[in-house]
């Protein structure tokens, strides 16, 4: 678990939710990026549906689905 969602559990308690919802959301983008990016280059490197799905904990389907077509 990064040090940004730590800190973001840890601030549940406190603070304005608000805040932090947008932070998460800021964060959740962020993560969305990362993978979609790590997606491509796995693809590009020659990996195929069955392993990236498998990394991801999903099933071929639904990465391929996702990622398939961009």
């Amino acid at each position: 678990m990064s040090d940004q969602i730590r800190t973001a559990i840890a601030a549940a308690d406190g603070g304005d939710p608000l805040r932090e919802l947008r932070r998460l959301r800021a964060l959740h983008a962020d993560l969305a990026r990362a993978e979609a990016e790590q997606v491509r280059r796995a693809r590009a490197l020659g990996f195929s549906w069955v392993a990236i799905a498998d990394a991801l904990g999903v099933s071929r389907q639904a990465v391929h689905k996702k990622y398939g077509r961009r």
